[in-house]
């Protein structure tokens, strides 16, 4: 019997996505909404995104406007992203909150690079243990008879044809982000 890779390639997936996530939640001199979806702003007591308090509009590429539904949740909204790791002071007029994102110097666009080969690091690494939960399953199966040799070698190779081929999409998503910074 052979092991089934669909559910690792499943969980790949999601690393992988997850991975991505990160990548758009890296400041690269222009402005995005994505910026804001880890920035919880406390409302009423409870911790809520910023997207689901007002509406967020880019009116210019640098520059992001945020306009609570709620104009007393302006100064928790405030707050919030000066809380954040966000680096950016927001400009509050009573009625919105504006955020100019400066232009990137050569040395800041260094960092968010090596901050984005870490990141995909962390999912190469998250592929490569998916791979080792597969593999120790596999193993588990030959132990029990479940499996043959043949079978575990090809199950094996498959496993490990999988872990190339997100490891690969995790490299070409951390080049593509590193180019994307380089050319701002």
């Amino acid at each position: 019997m052979k092991l089934e890779t669909a559910a690792y390639e499943e969980k790949m997936k999601k690393s992988l996505a997850a991975t991505e996530t990160e990548f758009s939640s890296i400041r690269a001199g222009k402005a995005s909404a994505a910026l804001l979806d880890r920035i919880q702003v406390e409302y009423y007591g409870t911790p809520t995104p910023i997207n689901q308090l007002a509406q967020i509009n880019t009116p210019e590429a640098r520059v992001l406007v945020i306009q609570p539904w709620d104009i007393k949740a302006l100064k928790d909204i405030e707050k919030a992203i000066l809380a954040s790791d966000l680096g950016i002071n927001p400009q509050n007029d009573g009625k919105c909150i504006r955020l100019t994102f400066p232009q990137l110097t050569e040395e800041r666009r260094k960092e968010l690079s090596k901050q984005v080969s870490k990141l995909g690091e962390d999912g190469k690494v998250a592929m490569r243990n998916i791979r080792r939960d597969a593999n120790d399953k596999i193993k588990e199966m030959k132990k029990s008879g479940e499996m043959t040799e043949d079978e575990q070698k090809t199950s094996e190779k498959s496993i490990q044809d999988l872990t190339d081929k997100y490891i690969k999409l995790v490299d070409a998503a951390v080049a593509a982000k590193s180019a994307e910074i380089m050319s701002l």
